[in-house]
């Protein structure tokens, strides 16, 4: 499945909830130096769905707050998931 995501990077947590614009929030720790806040970003959500870190994989965005990124698993199961993200604030 693939997903937009919004990232907060220099967040007080690690979090993924809420939407905005579309996308799930995603807050990270890190800077957005050298690649540490994707990194993280890859690992909050692996997180998050339950996934392998394996299993994330950034797909557009490197640079960019607005990242798309793809998770493999069951497809319905991970569209439930995302529904109760989104709508967690």
């Amino acid at each position: 499945m693939q997903l937009t995501v919004h990232v907060h990077p220099g967040s007080r947590r690690q979090s993924a909830q809420g939407s905005y614009d579309g996308a799930l929030i995603v807050h990270v720790r890190a800077r957005a130096v050298d690649g540490g806040a994707t990194r993280e970003v890859l690992e909050v959500l692996a997180q998050a769905f339950l996934a392998k870190p394996s299993a994330v994989r950034l797909v557009r965005g490197p640079h960019s707050r607005t990242k798309t990124v793809e998770i493999d698993g069951d497809e319905q199961w991970l569209r439930t998931r995302l529904k109760e993200l989104l709508a967690t604030s």
